[in-house]
């Protein structure tokens, strides 16, 4: 069934790529300049990713700055149109650390509060009997259930986020708030009405003008069905007898919060960028945003406030999101430590990458920017 390959994406990070990542540490390991690094990391992606998706784009940032960016393959497989670093693709629920920010940015003007019951933000949600908190939302600790069936593949417009919640509003909770985690997109869909809200204003108006535009995300936006969009890449899907098709035609309105924006990777790292230091958010958001929550008897998830907080094979701290979505897969992995940003996307459903490979390119990348 679609829908489990698609949380697969997001619960497991994406299918391994058989051994890149040990040909990407083993080939650059006497790598000594930037030029090095990008030409080996370069071949590797064309060895050993390129071929299995359409079209890719990638970039990484080192201390705010850009230091590369490039597109490969297609975006338009029948019409040979090249994928570039404009080109917009599904982030899938990399729309759910936009979000956050946003969500973070309300906090800091007292404009929500995370630890209240979201009946103050949204009375009209059903009563579950439990009080449900955006902070719970936000960690997937509230037990508001996650995609069902075929719901990835809807193709309706929804006028309105209230609307999409009609989805999922008048089914149970899996568990009591706070006592497990469980990953759940619709649980971001309400946040975002806790957002609309507070903010006084539609969700999208909100983050355009609050979190894209002064982060300069000239390419980020709602994947709006009713619109073109010149930049937007065709959503492919791999044929079992090889090549490649073209997804169904989704409306994604009713989940803009959890997996509806467009974005390129220059864009995510601009994003990730302003998360290194405060400046856009302070520093108590910043450590909110990045702590992992806990369960109602203390286990820590790995999970903050729209971001997963993790460790590589070496140790070093990782904050990350991956998105699955229908013709889309996007990562976003910071490394604080060297303060690398690092965003990949790809216009194909279930593309064969998986966290360690993203993680093995920011460790070649750090060896020119590691202090020690």
């Amino acid at each position: 069934m679609i829908f489990g390959r698609l949380h697969l994406l997001k619960k497991a990070y994406f299918l391994f790529v058989s051994t890149a990542e040990l040909l990407m540490v083993s080939w650059l390991a006497g790598a000594a300049s930037l030029p090095e690094v990008l030409s080996e990391v370069r071949s590797n992606l064309l060895a050993d990713f390129a071929p299995k998706v359409p079209g890719l784009s990638v970039a990484v940032g080192q201390d705010g700055k850009i230091i590369w960016s490039e597109g490969f393959g297609f975006a338009d497989l029948e019409a040979k149109k090249p994928v570039t670093p404009q080109t917009m693709f599904r982030i899938g629920s990399v729309s759910k650390p936009l979000a956050a920010a946003g969500l973070m940015l309300l906090v800091e003007k007292g404009k929500v509060e995370l630890d209240v019951d979201i009946h103050r933000y949204v009375p009209d949600f059903p009563d579950k009997g439990y009080p449900i908190t955006t902070r719970q939302l936000a960690g997937h600790l509230a037990g508001i259930r996650h995609y069902r069936g075929n719901e990835v593949y809807l193709n309706r417009h929804f006028v309105n986020v209230r609307e999409g919640l009609r989805i999922f509003e008048n089914d149970p909770l899996l568990f009591v708030p706070g006592e497990k985690y469980s990953y759940s997109s619709y649980g971001f869909n309400l946040i975002s009405m806790v957002m609309e809200a507070a903010a006084g204003k539609d969700f999208l108006s909100y983050m355009a003008s609050d979190v894209f535009t002064p982060l300069g995300m000239t390419n980020t936006e709602p994947d709006d069905a009713t619109r073109v969009i010149a930049q937007r890449t065709l959503f492919y899907k791999a044929k079992a007898s090889g090549g490649f098709e073209l997804e169904p035609a989704v409306d994604n309105s009713y989940k803009w919060a959890s997996g509806g924006f467009l974005s390129t990777p220059e864009d995510l790292v601009r994003f990730g960028s302003a998360l290194l230091q405060p400046g856009f958010l302070t520093h108590d958001t910043l450590n909110a945003l990045l702590t992992p929550q806990k369960t109602s008897d203390g286990k820590e998830t790995g999970y903050g406030i729209g971001w997963e907080i993790t460790k590589d094979k070496n140790g070093h701290l990782i904050w990350m999101h991956t998105g699955g979505s229908v013709g889309g897969t996007t990562i976003l992995l910071i490394r604080p430590d060297v303060r690398i940003v690092l965003a990949i996307t790809a216009n194909c459903t279930d593309s064969p990458l998986s966290k360690n490979h993203p993680a093995a390119i920011v460790e070649t990348f750090s060896a020119l920017f590691d202090p020690k």
